[in-house]
């Protein structure tokens, strides 16, 4: 097999790298709005499942046919989650400021929101990006697959921050965290709960196997109708 054979491992290396690069792209403009971020970064997650699994994938197709279908509820969830960050970080900065009583204990109260917080924010998005759902089950689902993918959870919270941190203490890197500092993560995170959202998938493929071979033949086959909640509940948390 020659080296630029476009199916020799260093090619398929280089689109891989290429096709990240123009996702996050895609993603920060599509961010620039703020309003719009939550659409944004659940399009991106939608993209970096298919790309994780090797699945037939058109990065700026697929990435505004996520971005179109799951607009209403990503921004609806999007503007609770910058809710909480802004109530989250105006109480830190309080308690940095003034002397209270008990202080310590709402300290300790406030880091513990903020890490289940985070827990739910790591799967929230691609689990709107993969299920059909409302909002308020998006999130609980979201918390719950957090939980339950407890070790994987602290890894994708590492691999989401890690460009920030690099960035702040290399500042001469700056174009590599502008490419990749979103979806590199977002690529990586995805390859550690693909096969957690297969079974999930399995389960509710199965439950409802009627109304999707009704359904058989729909251009875009990755809405799963079902709530959810009593799959997760069965769930193992020790398979991982």
């Amino acid at each position: 097999m020659k080296l630029f054979d476009l199916e020799s491992p260093l090619m398929q290396v280089l689109n891989k790298v290429a096709d990240l690069m123009w996702l996050n792209v895609l993603t920060l403009i599509c961010c620039i709005p703020i309003v719009t971020a939550g659409a944004s970064m659940t399009a991106m997650h939608y993209v970096a499942l298919k790309m994780a699994r090797n699945e037939e994938c058109y990065i700026a197709r697929d990435f505004f046919k996520s971005f179109k279908l799951n607009f209403k509820q990503a921004t609806g969830i999007w503007l609770i989650m910058f809710f909480i960050i802004l109530v989250l970080a105006g109480d830190f900065l309080i308690m940095k400021n003034m002397e209270m009583k008990f202080g310590s204990v709402i300290r300790v109260i406030l880091i513990v929101i903020a890490l289940l917080f985070l827990f739910t924010s790591m799967f929230v998005f691609p689990v709107l990006a993969k299920f059909e759902n409302t909002v308020m089950r998006t999130i609980k689902n979201a918390f719950f697959i957090g939980i339950m993918q407890f070790p994987k959870t602290i890894l994708m919270m590492i691999l989401a921050v890690l460009p920030t941190a690099v960035f702040l203490l290399f500042p001469q890197i700056t174009p590599i965290v502008f490419f990749f500092g979103f979806s590199a993560p977002a690529w990586a995170s995805a390859k550690l709960y693909s096969g957690f959202f297969k079974r999930l998938e399995a389960q509710i493929l199965e439950a409802n196997a009627p109304v999707e071979a009704a359904g058989e033949g729909e251009e875009d086959e990755r809405i799963f109708r079902d709530e959810l909640d009593e799959s997760l509940v069965e769930e193992n948390p020790g398979n991982q």
